[in-house]
Protein backbone atom coordinates (compact mmCIF):
# COMPACT_ATOMS: atom_id res chain seq x y z
CA UNK A 1 0.00 0.00 0.00
CA UNK A 2 1.02 3.29 -0.65
CA UNK A 3 -0.02 6.65 0.29
CA UNK A 4 1.31 10.23 0.03
CA UNK A 5 3.38 11.61 2.76
CA UNK A 6 7.02 10.37 3.39
CA UNK A 7 8.94 10.66 6.49
CA UNK A 8 12.95 11.72 6.20
CA UNK A 9 15.63 11.56 9.16
CA UNK A 10 17.61 14.77 9.22
CA UNK A 11 20.61 15.72 11.71
CA UNK A 12 19.92 14.75 15.53
CA UNK A 13 19.85 17.52 17.65
CA UNK A 14 23.11 18.08 19.21
CA UNK A 15 22.08 18.63 23.17
CA UNK A 16 20.55 16.18 25.09
CA UNK A 17 17.61 13.96 24.38
CA UNK A 18 14.84 15.10 26.13
CA UNK A 19 10.75 15.48 26.33
CA UNK A 20 8.38 18.23 27.21
CA UNK A 21 10.35 21.22 25.33
CA UNK A 22 9.00 24.17 23.77
CA UNK A 23 9.69 25.63 20.27
CA UNK A 24 8.65 28.48 17.97
CA UNK A 25 9.90 29.23 14.16
CA UNK A 26 11.03 33.15 13.00
CA UNK A 27 11.17 33.17 9.74
CA UNK A 28 12.92 30.07 8.12
CA UNK A 29 14.63 28.85 11.63
CA UNK A 30 13.54 27.18 14.00
CA UNK A 31 13.85 27.38 17.36
CA UNK A 32 13.50 24.51 20.47
CA UNK A 33 14.45 24.48 24.09
CA UNK A 34 13.94 23.68 27.93
CA UNK A 35 11.98 20.12 28.44
CA UNK A 36 13.16 17.42 30.81
CA UNK A 37 16.22 14.37 30.30
CA UNK A 38 15.84 10.62 31.01
CA UNK A 39 16.79 11.36 34.30
CA UNK A 40 14.28 14.14 35.06
CA UNK A 41 16.70 16.75 35.09
CA UNK A 42 14.64 20.13 33.88
CA UNK A 43 16.60 21.59 30.70
CA UNK A 44 17.00 25.37 29.57
CA UNK A 45 19.75 24.81 26.76
CA UNK A 46 18.26 26.82 23.38
CA UNK A 47 19.12 25.43 19.95
CA UNK A 48 18.26 26.86 16.67
CA UNK A 49 17.54 24.74 13.64
CA UNK A 50 18.46 25.69 10.04
CA UNK A 51 16.78 23.29 7.21
CA UNK A 52 18.49 25.01 4.47
CA UNK A 53 21.83 23.57 6.20
CA UNK A 54 20.84 21.16 8.00
CA UNK A 55 22.26 22.36 10.99
CA UNK A 56 21.81 22.55 14.46
CA UNK A 57 23.22 25.51 16.31
CA UNK A 58 23.36 26.34 19.98
CA UNK A 59 22.15 29.91 21.26
CA UNK A 60 21.79 31.93 24.49
CA UNK A 61 20.05 29.69 26.87
CA UNK A 62 16.74 30.31 28.05
CA UNK A 63 16.36 33.41 30.22
CA UNK A 64 14.23 31.49 33.07
CA UNK A 65 14.49 28.50 34.77
CA UNK A 66 14.78 25.24 33.87
CA UNK A 67 11.73 23.70 32.63
CA UNK A 68 9.22 20.70 31.64
CA UNK A 69 5.71 21.21 29.49
CA UNK A 70 5.63 25.13 28.91
CA UNK A 71 4.54 26.45 25.70
CA UNK A 72 6.21 28.35 22.90
CA UNK A 73 4.93 30.76 20.05
CA UNK A 74 6.76 33.50 17.81
CA UNK A 75 5.25 37.01 16.35
CA UNK A 76 7.12 38.85 14.33
CA UNK A 77 10.71 38.83 14.71
CA UNK A 78 10.33 37.67 18.33
CA UNK A 79 9.89 34.18 20.16
CA UNK A 80 8.24 33.44 23.57
CA UNK A 81 8.31 30.89 25.94
CA UNK A 82 6.56 30.59 29.23
CA UNK A 83 4.42 28.07 31.78
CA UNK A 84 5.69 24.53 32.52
CA UNK A 85 7.07 22.99 35.59
CA UNK A 86 10.02 23.19 37.17
CA UNK A 87 12.38 21.00 39.08
CA UNK A 88 10.74 21.43 42.26
CA UNK A 89 7.74 20.69 40.28
CA UNK A 90 6.40 23.93 40.94
CA UNK A 91 4.13 25.58 38.38
CA UNK A 92 5.11 28.07 36.79
CA UNK A 93 3.62 31.17 34.50
CA UNK A 94 6.21 33.58 33.89
CA UNK A 95 7.06 34.24 30.28
CA UNK A 96 10.29 35.49 28.25
CA UNK A 97 10.73 36.60 25.26
CA UNK A 98 13.83 36.00 22.61
CA UNK A 99 15.44 38.02 20.17
CA UNK A 100 17.32 36.48 17.37
CA UNK A 101 18.47 39.72 15.79
CA UNK A 102 20.69 39.63 19.06
CA UNK A 103 20.31 36.51 20.97
CA UNK A 104 18.93 37.48 23.83
CA UNK A 105 16.72 37.09 26.25
CA UNK A 106 14.30 39.59 28.92
CA UNK A 107 11.52 38.73 30.83
CA UNK A 108 7.77 40.25 29.58
CA UNK A 109 4.79 40.27 31.42
CA UNK A 110 3.75 37.18 33.44
CA UNK A 111 0.59 35.00 31.83
CA UNK A 112 -2.30 36.40 32.51
CA UNK A 113 -3.90 33.03 33.70
CA UNK A 114 -2.74 30.41 36.59
CA UNK A 115 0.51 29.04 36.50
CA UNK A 116 -0.02 25.39 34.60
CA UNK A 117 1.65 23.02 32.52
CA UNK A 118 0.69 21.07 29.25
CA UNK A 119 -1.00 23.85 27.91
CA UNK A 120 -1.65 24.64 24.74
CA UNK A 121 -0.17 27.79 21.98
CA UNK A 122 -0.70 29.83 19.01
CA UNK A 123 -0.10 32.72 17.37
CA UNK A 124 -2.48 34.82 14.50
CA UNK A 125 -0.66 38.15 13.62
CA UNK A 126 0.63 39.82 15.93
CA UNK A 127 -0.90 38.24 19.30
CA UNK A 128 0.18 34.95 20.89
CA UNK A 129 -2.44 33.02 22.43
CA UNK A 130 -2.39 30.17 25.54
CA UNK A 131 -4.71 28.13 27.03
CA UNK A 132 -6.06 24.86 28.40
CA UNK A 133 -3.43 23.11 30.40
CA UNK A 134 -3.37 22.24 34.18
CA UNK A 135 -3.39 23.97 37.63
CA UNK A 136 -4.11 21.22 40.22
CA UNK A 137 -7.59 21.25 37.92
CA UNK A 138 -8.12 20.78 34.53
CA UNK A 139 -8.53 24.13 32.63
CA UNK A 140 -9.98 25.52 29.41
CA UNK A 141 -9.48 29.22 29.82
CA UNK A 142 -7.46 30.94 26.99
CA UNK A 143 -5.10 34.22 26.96
CA UNK A 144 -4.19 36.73 24.17
CA UNK A 145 -0.83 38.49 24.35
CA UNK A 146 -0.36 41.97 22.94
CA UNK A 147 3.82 41.83 22.71
CA UNK A 148 3.95 46.26 22.30
CA UNK A 149 1.80 46.78 24.95
CA UNK A 150 3.21 44.07 26.88
CA UNK A 151 -0.32 42.52 28.53
CA UNK A 152 -2.53 39.68 28.72
CA UNK A 153 -6.18 39.16 28.15
CA UNK A 154 -8.83 36.98 28.82
CA UNK A 155 -10.41 35.88 25.56
CA UNK A 156 -13.42 33.20 24.63
CA UNK A 157 -12.37 30.10 26.19
CA UNK A 158 -12.02 26.89 24.50
CA UNK A 159 -15.03 25.56 23.26
CA UNK A 160 -14.79 21.86 24.09
CA UNK A 161 -13.97 20.13 27.64
CA UNK A 162 -11.55 21.28 29.49
CA UNK A 163 -7.53 19.32 28.85
CA UNK A 164 -4.19 18.88 28.55
CA UNK A 165 -1.64 18.17 25.78
CA UNK A 166 -3.85 19.54 23.38
CA UNK A 167 -2.13 20.22 19.80
CA UNK A 168 -2.83 22.94 17.58
CA UNK A 169 -2.21 24.81 14.19
CA UNK A 170 -3.11 27.82 12.59
CA UNK A 171 -4.62 28.11 8.73
CA UNK A 172 -5.39 31.82 7.17
CA UNK A 173 -5.21 33.21 10.20
CA UNK A 174 -7.74 30.65 12.26
CA UNK A 175 -6.59 28.47 15.11
CA UNK A 176 -7.55 24.70 15.10
CA UNK A 177 -7.34 23.25 18.59
CA UNK A 178 -7.90 19.58 19.67
CA UNK A 179 -7.13 16.60 21.05
CA UNK A 180 -5.51 15.98 24.09
CA UNK A 181 -6.65 14.70 28.06
CA UNK A 182 -9.10 15.16 30.34
CA UNK A 183 -9.82 13.14 33.66
CA UNK A 184 -7.83 10.28 32.03
CA UNK A 185 -10.05 9.85 28.83
CA UNK A 186 -8.04 10.77 25.62
CA UNK A 187 -9.94 13.53 23.23
CA UNK A 188 -10.40 13.61 19.57
CA UNK A 189 -12.66 16.79 18.76
CA UNK A 190 -11.60 19.90 16.78
CA UNK A 191 -12.41 23.39 17.26
CA UNK A 192 -11.80 26.50 15.29
CA UNK A 193 -11.04 30.00 16.86
CA UNK A 194 -11.38 33.22 14.99
CA UNK A 195 -9.73 35.68 17.02
CA UNK A 196 -11.71 38.73 15.04
CA UNK A 197 -14.87 37.31 16.11
CA UNK A 198 -13.49 35.66 19.24
CA UNK A 199 -15.42 32.32 18.83
CA UNK A 200 -14.66 28.77 18.88
CA UNK A 201 -16.41 26.80 16.64
CA UNK A 202 -16.69 22.47 16.44
CA UNK A 203 -15.81 21.21 13.11
CA UNK A 204 -17.31 17.88 11.74
CA UNK A 205 -17.28 15.25 14.49
CA UNK A 206 -15.04 11.88 13.44
CA UNK A 207 -16.14 8.97 11.80
CA UNK A 208 -15.76 5.55 13.87
CA UNK A 209 -12.70 4.49 11.60
CA UNK A 210 -11.07 7.86 12.65
CA UNK A 211 -10.98 6.94 16.11
CA UNK A 212 -7.39 6.59 16.46
CA UNK A 213 -7.58 10.73 15.68
CA UNK A 214 -8.01 10.67 19.78
CA UNK A 215 -5.08 11.27 21.89
CA UNK A 216 -3.14 13.36 24.22
CA UNK A 217 0.34 15.12 24.20
CA UNK A 218 1.24 14.92 20.33
CA UNK A 219 2.09 17.19 17.90
CA UNK A 220 0.47 19.70 15.10
CA UNK A 221 1.90 21.72 12.16
CA UNK A 222 0.92 23.33 9.03
CA UNK A 223 1.68 22.75 5.48
CA UNK A 224 0.01 24.66 2.56
CA UNK A 225 -2.67 25.64 3.70
CA UNK A 226 -3.35 21.81 5.88
CA UNK A 227 -3.08 21.05 9.30
CA UNK A 228 -1.36 17.60 10.02
CA UNK A 229 -1.71 15.57 13.79
CA UNK A 230 0.83 13.13 14.31
CA UNK A 231 2.68 11.27 17.95
CA UNK A 232 1.01 11.27 21.28
CA UNK A 233 -0.33 9.21 23.76
CA UNK A 234 -3.74 6.98 22.63
CA UNK A 235 -4.41 3.96 20.56
CA UNK A 236 -1.69 1.48 18.98
CA UNK A 237 -1.87 4.12 15.40
CA UNK A 238 -0.69 7.31 17.29
CA UNK A 239 1.80 7.04 14.82
CA UNK A 240 -0.44 7.49 12.42
CA UNK A 241 -0.16 10.89 10.16
CA UNK A 242 -3.51 12.95 9.79
CA UNK A 243 -4.33 15.70 7.71
CA UNK A 244 -7.05 18.05 8.30
CA UNK A 245 -8.40 20.11 5.28
CA UNK A 246 -9.81 23.27 6.17
CA UNK A 247 -11.58 23.50 3.10
CA UNK A 248 -13.69 20.37 3.21
CA UNK A 249 -13.85 19.84 7.20
CA UNK A 250 -12.20 16.75 6.79
CA UNK A 251 -9.66 14.36 7.88
CA UNK A 252 -7.47 12.07 5.70
CA UNK A 253 -4.88 9.78 6.97
CA UNK A 254 -0.94 10.49 5.07
CA UNK A 255 0.69 6.91 6.19
CA UNK A 256 2.39 6.95 9.22
CA UNK A 257 5.31 8.63 10.96
CA UNK A 258 8.37 6.73 10.34
CA UNK A 259 10.39 7.30 13.90
CA UNK A 260 9.66 5.65 17.42
CA UNK A 261 6.63 6.06 19.01
CA UNK A 262 6.56 9.42 21.28
CA UNK A 263 5.10 11.89 23.37
CA UNK A 264 5.66 15.09 24.47
CA UNK A 265 7.98 15.87 21.22
CA UNK A 266 8.28 19.23 19.44
CA UNK A 267 6.48 19.64 15.46
CA UNK A 268 6.62 22.63 13.30
CA UNK A 269 7.11 23.60 9.68
CA UNK A 270 9.49 25.34 7.65
CA UNK A 271 8.63 25.71 3.78
CA UNK A 272 6.54 22.95 3.05
CA UNK A 273 8.46 20.04 5.27
CA UNK A 274 6.63 19.56 8.64
CA UNK A 275 9.39 18.03 11.39
CA UNK A 276 9.29 16.50 14.52
CA UNK A 277 11.29 16.30 17.03
CA UNK A 278 12.28 15.21 20.51
CA UNK A 279 10.08 13.51 22.88
CA UNK A 280 9.89 10.06 24.99
CA UNK A 281 8.68 6.81 25.49
CA UNK A 282 8.87 4.73 28.49
CA UNK A 283 12.27 5.73 30.15
CA UNK A 284 13.40 6.85 26.53
CA UNK A 285 14.26 10.53 25.63
CA UNK A 286 14.67 11.42 21.80
CA UNK A 287 17.19 13.60 20.01
CA UNK A 288 16.28 12.77 16.33
CA UNK A 289 14.84 14.57 13.76
CA UNK A 290 12.20 13.93 11.35
CA UNK A 291 11.12 15.98 8.00
CA UNK A 292 7.35 15.19 6.66
CA UNK A 293 6.87 15.63 2.51
CA UNK A 294 2.94 15.05 2.15
CA UNK A 295 3.48 15.72 -1.50
CA UNK A 296 5.97 11.91 -1.76
CA UNK A 297 4.41 8.80 -1.92
CA UNK A 298 5.42 6.64 1.41
CA UNK A 299 5.57 2.82 0.49
CA UNK A 300 4.42 0.51 3.23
Amino acid sequence: MSTLGDWTTKSQLEGVSRYGASSFVIGTIAYMGTGSDANSNRLKDFWAYDPARNAWTQKADFGGVARFAGVGFATGTKGYIGTGINANSDRLKDFWEYNPATNTWKAVADFGGTARQTAVAFAIGTKGYVGTGYDGNYLKDMWAFDPTANTWTKVASYGGAKRVGAVSFVINNIAYVGTGNNNQVDQKDFWSYDPAQDLWTQKLDFTTDQASIARSYGVGFTINGKGYIVTGSGTSTTKDVWEYDPATDLWTTRGVFEGASRTYGVGFAIGGQGYVTTGGSASSRFDDLWSFDPTIEQVQ
